[in-house]
């Protein structure tokens, strides 16, 4: 099996989708020649066109209103949303008119559109380029949330969302873009709210999303040292969620860590928390511990920024007082 970056999986995936059904296109700043500032969509304009590969003036709200509209009347679009802080916005077409079309419509209408957009703090990008929104449209009911972790990971998501007939917003971490990992050539799918268990453990459960699950790997492996066996969980996507793995995981090792990029409060690790709490209480010997970024915007000096986020080793050392009994409360 070859190995590529993120970036060429997710290219792979829009051309190997576009290719299959002349409905989809996509559109954005900077999608055509330029490729997006990361390059990921190079050389897509070349095979497709300008027709269907669509460079769009700087107004968030305008080009994704038009998605909203050509999806419910017969497109498959994909919106390029160059940073996830964009997602401001873009709230009322996304959250307010595309998540509810199909419940407003009786079920007349769809909205098979696809918002991709990026996370992720660590790349020297300030407040206002390096934020971790995706806690925000995952409240919003009618709106699926994707979290990719690697290149396979992203590639079998992607293939799904366009195939979806609902919106679906995918967060891919910026930092992620030149990770390679296995992919294989031949078609694959990956089906929403199947959660993927990356390591298999019996003390802990270490439950990562996005580059978290990286992050989680690193610390399970520096627990492994310590004679603690952690099991690595990347849900794919938190909308929906699959609970019953996560629970099936916490039943068996009795301990759990949540771990993601967005801010701590309020956020998806409060969510997975809280059903851990309510669906395996009785098993746990220790309170479900949560690690996400600082309540702080993302500063842009180096040396603070990386203390914003989840490490390998905060992880690893929250995990060991945990198994050791040190940890009797929630921090």
């Amino acid at each position: 099996m070859r190995s590529i970056t993120l970036s060429q999986a997710v290219n792979e995936a829009i051309a190997e989708e576009m290719r299959r059904d002349e409905t989809i296109f996509l559109l954005g700043e900077d999608v055509a020649e330029a490729g997006t500032p990361f390059k990921i969509l190079s050389g897509l304009v070349e095979e497709f066109g300008t027709s269907r590969i669509i460079d769009t003036p700087i107004s968030e709200p305008g080009f994704t209103g038009i998605a909203v509209g050509a999806a419910m009347t017969g497109s498959r679009p994909i919106v390029d949303l160059m940073f996830g802080d964009f997602l401001f916005l873009v709230m009322d077409q996304l959250c307010n008119q595309a998540a509810k079309t199909h419940y407003m419509s009786g079920g007349k209408l769809n909205v098979p559109m696809v918002l991709r957009t990026n996370l992720g703090a660590t790349r020297r990008s300030a407040a206002q380029h390096s934020q971790s929104l995706h806690a925000l449209v995952a409240h919003i009911p009618g709106v699926k949330v994707v979290l990719p972790s690697s290149a396979y990971e992203a590639k079998g998501l992607l293939k799904t969302a366009i195939r979806d007939n609902n919106p679906v917003v995918i967060f891919e971490d910026k930092l992620m873009y030149q990770d390679k990992s296995e992919v294989p050539e031949e078609e694959y799918l990956i089906p929403f709210g199947q959660a993927n268990i990356v390591r298999q453990g019996t003390d802990i459960t270490l439950v990562g999303t996005s580059s978290m699950v990286q992050v989680a790997e690193k610390a399970a492996d520096i627990l492994a040292k310590q004679g603690i066996s952690a099991e690595v969980i990347d849900p794919r996507t938190i909308v929906p969620l699959d609970e019953d793995t996560i629970l099936s995981s916490v039943r068996k090792t009795s301990r759990a860590i949540v771990i993601d990029e967005g801010h701590q409060s309020y956020g998806v690790t409060a969510e997975i928390a809280s059903r851990i709490s309510e669906g395996a209480f009785y098993h746990l010997d220790a309170p479900v511990q949560r690690m996400g970024a600082m309540d702080v915007p993302i500063p842009f000096s180096p040396a603070l920024e990386d203390l914003t986020v989840p490490t390998p080793e905060r992880v690893a050392i929250r995990a060991m007082a945990l198994v050791k009994g040190e940890l009797t409360y929630a921090i």
